[in-house]
């Protein structure tokens, strides 16, 4: 079946795809020579070297274009005659790079589009093998077409066309990118499914065993020629191998064109896979057995790749003509290239290191070779060795290994000192995967470069860089793959700008970059979505529409400055305050504004903030966050108009994040006067001593809980959080005469803020404290606090 026919098989695909060739007025030509169009396009050399040359292959094609056509003049048809003359007559208007530019584009869609529903639909039938003839990585071609990218940062070499999303690869929620600094819409690309591809290989594959039976049958009649020289049936049968030899020629090109295609398809989605690791960094969900249905593709791909090296050997072992094969030369080297490109890029690490990491604190990661069985390495297993790298380094080491090839010496390359950092590769029969464990490693130096301009130690970003050699028939592997981005600190004060810095680049770096570039600004919404992966993987609770609307005015609106003797209270209609909120959505965040800048009036930035709030909430309050029982993200303004407007009146309260004391809890509540009272806010060392619960039992002014959702009913203060309450014993004198005491929170005055818990910065974490999605991040050193003071009613 012609590439056409399964294009004109699906209405939407046709109806695209016409419209395209109709725009140069180009359609009858496809339509009525697409057989011929797809064999010649598809059997030309995939990468000239120069402009010149593509513009003969152009040239060729044009002329070759026109004879085919006239070819077709006999037809009885007498409109079909003079659509024809018209089409040669634009052919002869149309310059021959154009028009050989526009069908070879107008096939790389199809292919796309082909591949699509070939590869998504389950249980597609179709029998034609996808052909990927477009990688254009640095040919004239490319340049004529809009230079294609490469993967440089960990040797996956996957070539993606310009503006086009390779099947498989969809962003990590928000369907935009930036170009020219401005957002424009992202085509959502359909999940691909795994098991479908290794279908469409084995189907390529079984297409490609037509072709060495064909080999098979030139090699006998190539040997018969050889020993039958006075045969007078000797030169017929020359002639005829001559022949078969050029269409088998033709045959491995187009199998090999499959076999392309199917590796960057195969490629694509293991860079999509990694991509969804660092997203997992932030706490997204990440199936990380995906990766086994991945393996499997990388296997079939490897017997594909192998057999195909062989059939171009035997092929070109068959020598009819003296003149030495050059195409076929040209094909075993890009066939090699292929080859080397599936191996190395088959080595990952599959189990990544804490992002932050700590300076003489031990640590664990692992690397997996996908085809370590496949190429026999697990009967001589290799030892992987680790070092750690600068961004500069990294940035380096990529560069070189592009352009001079994976044997790159590593020698100097080290920007500190880790313990333990060889490992041997293992295999395990029964889930077949070859990999090398790290369990006990330790960096004990780092080597920093100097710094400019604000940068600090926590904005510094490493990678780990795992490396090993190993050697198959004869032939020297070197592989090597990178880490995601770790920031190193000394000190545990350093956490939260460090995990700033983790954040932001495992929610906005571009699968394709070089070590370790990102973005410096991003949507709102963007950001939007990796403040709630975050806070709600380590809460296990999601934010709601309300929280994010909080923080985006936070960011954008900057209502979290406010007057402590005077407040207000922002009113919308409902459409302006859509209108703002959809404006304010669409606005830019940069780096400095999530974590460099204070924020108004205050003296610590957005991140510290909402660092603080987030582990306060993990530490102290997550029952009763999980609950539902902490509206949480509310400004003091708002907070206090909703209490107003309760009908349930004097004693309503709710729980909110205090915007003015990093890591602080408080309460706002309606008091016997009709007025707002807002508690001066309690942080970690206040809530160790008593937990939240039992501080709400103890104030006797707070009656009925305001909720959190408008669609629930308010709550009894004891029915809200008396599953949370710690249970008292009673009272007994005691013996040697003294008097028991209790701690409780002192209240102030009717209408205005308690003061007397005294303002903190946000303390250093201990390492094993608390537990974040990749790596560790503890609770507050409480005990180089001082000047705390207790009150009691």
């Amino acid at each position: 079946m012609s590439l056409w026919k399964r294009i004109s098989s699906h209405a939407d695909c046709e109806q695209r795809m016409a419209a395209y060739y109709d725009e140069k007025g180009l359609l009858d030509l496809r339509l009525s020579l697409a057989p011929w169009i797809e064999d010649r396009i598809m059997s030309e050399q995939l990468t000239p070297s120069s402009t010149d040359q593509y513009e003969r292959i152009a040239l060729k094609f044009n002329e070759d274009l026109q004879q085919k056509l006239l070819s077709t003049r006999t037809s009885s048809d007498q409109t079909l005659k003079y659509r024809i003359v018209e089409l040669c007559a634009l052919i002869q208007r149309t310059p021959a790079v154009e028009l050989y530019t526009y069908l070879r584009s107008g096939l790389q869609k199809e292919l796309q589009l082909a591949a699509e529903k070939t590869v998504v639909s389950t249980g597609c039938q179709s029998s034609m093998p996808l052909n990927p003839y477009m990688n254009m990585n640095n040919t004239a071609a490319g340049l004529a077409m809009g230079s294609a990218y490469m993967d440089t940062s960990e040797g996956l070499g996957a070539v993606v066309a310009p503006g086009v999303v390779a099947p498989g690869v969809v962003g990590p929620g928000v369907s935009e990118v930036m170009h020219n600094g401005s957002v424009t819409p992202m085509p959502v690309r359909p999940k691909i499914e795994l098991y479908n591809v290794t279908v469409e290989i084995q189907r390529s594959f079984n297409d490609f065993m037509q072709c060495v039976k064909a080999l098979n049958m030139l090699s006998q009649s190539y040997h018969y020629v050889l020993n039958q020289h006075n045969n007078p049936d000797a030169e017929a049968t020359f002639k005829r191998c001559i022949e078969e030899k050029g269409n088998i020629v033709a045959l491995l090109r187009r199998s090999f064109m499959c076999y392309e295609f199917l590796q960057d398809l195969v490629i694509t989605e293991l860079k999509n896979w990694r991509r969804q690791q660092a997203l997992a960094g932030n706490g997204a969900p990440f199936n990380e057995t995906t990766l086994d249905e991945i393996q499997r593709c990388f296997e079939q791909l490897e017997v594909f790749v192998t057999q195909l090296l062989s059939a171009v050997k035997e092929t070109i072992a068959v020598r009819l003509m003296n003149a030495e094969d050059i195409e076929l030369t040209q094909l075993l080297e890009q066939i090699q290239c292929a080859q080397k490109n599936l191996v190395c890029s088959a080595f990952i690490v599959d189990k990544q290191p804490p992002q932050v990491m700590k300076t003489n604190t031990r640590f664990a990661a692992s690397v997996r070779w996908l085809l370590g069985s496949q190429l026999g390495l697990h009967m001589n297993p290799p030892t992987v060795e680790c070092i750690i790298m600068s961004e500069l380094q990294a940035q380096r080491f990529v560069s070189k290994r592009t352009h001079e090839g994976s044997n790159c010496n590593l020698g100097g390359q080290s920007s500190g000192e880790i313990q333990n950092c060889a490992s041997a590769m293992e295999y395990q029969q029964n889930t077949h995967v070859f990999s090398a464990g790290f369990r006990n490693m330790q960096l004990k130096k780092i080597k920093r470069a100097e710094k400019k301009g604000t940068e600090s130690v926590m904005d510094e970003k490493f990678a780990l860089c795992f490396f090993a050699t190993t050697t198959v028939n004869d032939y020297q592997i070197h592989v090597w793959t990178l880490s995601l981005p770790v920031v190193v600190i000394v000190h545990g004060n350093q956490e939260p700008q460090s995990w700033a810095t983790i954040t932001w680049d495992n929610a906005f770096a571009d699968i394709v970059r070089d070590p370790f570039v990102v973005t410096d600004r991003v949507t709102w919404a963007q950001l939007s979505i990796a403040l709630n992966t975050k806070f709600g993987s380590t809460t296990q609770r999601a934010l709601t529409g309300e929280n994010l609307d909080f923080l985006c005015e936070c960011h954008c609106v900057t209502c979290i400055a406010y007057s402590k003797n005077c407040y207000y209270i922002l009113i919308y209609t409902s459409l302006d305050e859509k209108l703002q909120r959809d404006n304010v959505a669409g606005e830019y965040i940069s780096w400095n504004q999530f974590c460099k800048e204070p924020l108004p009036d205050r003296n610590f930035t957005f991140w510290d903030w909402f660092f603080a709030i987030m582990k306060l909430t993990k530490d102290h309050l997550l029952s009763m966050w999980k609950a539902g029982r902490i509206t949480g993200f509310i400004n003091r303004a708002k907070a206090q108009n909703d209490l107003m407007q309760a009908t349930t009146g004097i004693g309503t309260f709710l729980v909110r994040f205090s915007d003015s004391e990093l890591g602080g809890v408080t309460i706002a509540y309606v008091n016997q006067y009709g007025t707002v009272t807002m508690v001066s806010p309690w942080i970690a060392r206040d809530l160790q001593i008593i937990n939240l619960a039992d501080r709400i039992r103890d104030l006797d002014a707070l009656r009925c809980l305001h909720p959190t959702d408008v669609n629930v009913q308010p709550l009894d203060r004891d029915s809200a959080f008396g599953e949370f309450y710690t249970t008292r014993d009673e009272e007994k004198p005691r013996s040697d005469g003294y008097v028991r005491t209790s701690v409780h929170v002192r209240t102030g005055d009717d209408t205005g803020s308690i003061s007397g818990t005294p303002h903190h910065p946000m303390q250093s974490p201990h390492q094993d404290s608390m537990s974040m999605p990749n790596g560790d991040f503890g609770m507050t050193d409480f005990d180089s606090i001082s000047n705390f003071d207790v009150y009691k009613i």
